[in-house]
């Protein structure tokens, strides 16, 4: 196991410094940070933004600042904002949370909600509820994140005034952002819980413990679901990458205080330090997430655990 975790280990250590690599070069075509500080300033010369891009470190070789970038992520010290000198630690450690906190309450949301569904489903194959599950999960597959969080906004918020249309205040505030990224997940998560269900239940360990007289809901609870739980933890660990790439469009939606906003007003601004610090942040939380997935494997399921 030790041996096994160094390799995910070094394997997440170069994933985060290619992806840092890339961002890094990509910033920096999107255009001049002193231009845009220097905006609605009259009678700028090149020597005044010369002397910005100097108190900025961009004059400093790219490999210097991409190196300092990278150290950061261990000294959690990724320098200060071009747009107001706030520390970018300081930053991060204020939207971090938020984002996560949404990110697992959505997660939550949606297991929730496709385990006893895709259960159902699976039991109860090919009748009407098999068949509403089903339609169901496709419409939700069909839903914009952005459309739904508008509309959810123009139901709850602006007609019945019954939650609060953005912020980060309180319980209320974070059921239609939870929502609006569960529903999503969710919507595939059923249909995959259906189909693993329906592979297992023609196993015969199921057949046996039947035989054996336990109950239903034994047999599928706790030897069912839990062989069909790989398959399930899988798409998760792929689906928390995907989760913090759509929620940047959900912050901003609900103007939600987390990392999503901060990278969008990064791009906004050319702010090069946040941008690259909140990208190598979130690049390194998918890459640990993946690699607690492989851990779980193990304690799922023995059989992998021996091999």
């Amino acid at each position: 196991m030790a041996g096994f975790l160094l390799k995910r280990l070094a394997q997440a250590v170069f994933v985060v410094m290619v992806v840092t690599l890339i961002v890094s070069v990509a910033v920096r075509m999107t255009g001049d940070p002193a231009m845009m500080i220097a905006q609605g300033a009259t009678d700028i010369t090149e020597a005044d933004l010369e002397r910005i891009r100097e108190g900025l470190g961009l004059n400093e070789p790219f490999l210097s600042q991409y190196l300092a970038t990278l150290s950061g992520l261990f000294t959690w010290d990724f320098g200060r904002s071009f747009l107001g000198g706030t520390p970018v630690s300081t930053l991060i450690g204020n939207a971090l949370p938020a984002t996560l906190l949404l990110a697992f309450t959505s997660l939550l949301v949606s297991i929730v909600i496709s385990i006893p569904l895709g259960i159902r489903a699976a039991i109860r194959r090919g009748k009407w509820e098999d068949q509403l599950i089903r339609i169901l999960s496709l419409v939700g597959l069909s839903f914009p994140n952005f459309w739904l969080a508008t509309m959810l906004v123009l139901l709850f918020s602006i007609t019945l005034q019954w939650l609060p249309p953005s912020g980060m205040n309180g319980i209320a505030s974070f059921i239609m952002p939870a929502v609006t990224m569960g529903i999503i997940l969710t919507a595939t998560n059923v249909r995959l819980v259906r189909t693993s269900m329906l592979e297992v239940m023609q196993s015969q360990y199921i057949m046996v413990a039947r035989a054996k007289g336990l109950s239903e809901r034994t047999v599928l609870y706790k030897h069912a679901l839990r062989n069909c739980a790989i398959p399930l933890i899988t798409f998760l660990g792929l689906q928390f990458g995907g989760l913090l790439g759509g929620i940047v469009v959900v912050e901003r939606v609900f103007n939600w205080p987390g990392m999503g906003s901060l990278a969008f007003d990064a791009v906004a601004g050319r702010d090069y330090p946040v941008l690259q610090s909140v990208i190598m942040i979130l690049s390194t939380l998918i890459v640990l997430v993946n690699l607690l997935v492989d851990i779980a494997y193990g304690l799922i399921d023995p059989r992998i655990r021996t091999e």
